[in-house]
């Protein structure tokens, strides 16, 4: 159990996090609700193992924490299948104050293609996107939620770029946007 000043440092350095926990459960775990169970989960082991952890770093040491809840929930649902709804991920996409309707129907068109396409990639490339392009975090942070060297998480940004750029042009040759 955490004393007083473990508590606060938890409230301080971790409570803060949550919707960035929270984006990342929604992107592995592909939806809402099973989302929210992740980011309860770990933030309950997260409380409970705060005064062991072994790093400074508390947005690492708890999105990684997120990632291996999200990837036991995965595994413990491996037989059920895990509906992709993404409509729920973003609020309205359009600007209000936008002049053109047909523009932000595209602009709209064009945000949805791009998180299928994120949606569609292997979850090993789909969660160094998520974490480099939507977290904003280093290479070695994000090394240090994945827990692979920094090399690899460099190769796994490469190839899951490639991978949704082919994905988007096909898309694209498609006709959909």
């Amino acid at each position: 159990m955490l004393d007083d000043r473990q508590r606060r440092k938890f409230e301080s350095e971790i409570m803060p996090l949550m919707s960035e926990a929270y984006n990342l459960a929604r992107w592995l775990v592909k939806n809402d609700h099973d989302a929210e169970d992740v980011v309860q989960e770990a933030y309950l082991r997260a409380f409970r193992f705060f005064a062991g952890r072994r790093t400074d770093n508390a947005r690492s040491w708890l999105l990684r924490i997120v990632r291996n809840t999200s990837y036991d929930l995965t595994n413990r649902r491996k037989n059920n299948s895990v509906d992709a709804n993404l409509d729920s991920v973003a609020s309205t996409l359009t600007d209000p104050d936008q002049p053109d309707p047909a523009k932000a129907l595209q602009q709209q068109s064009e945000q949805a293609m791009v998180r299928e396409a994120i949606a569609a990639l292997a979850p090993e490339h789909r969660e160094v996107i998520v974490l480099r392009e939507l977290q904003d975090m280093s290479y070695r942070e994000i090394a240090e939620v994945v827990g692979v060297p920094i090399g690899t998480v460099m190769s796994r940004l490469s190839r899951a770029r490639e991978h949704l750029a082919t994905l988007l042009l096909s898309k694209r040759a498609e006709g959909d946007v």
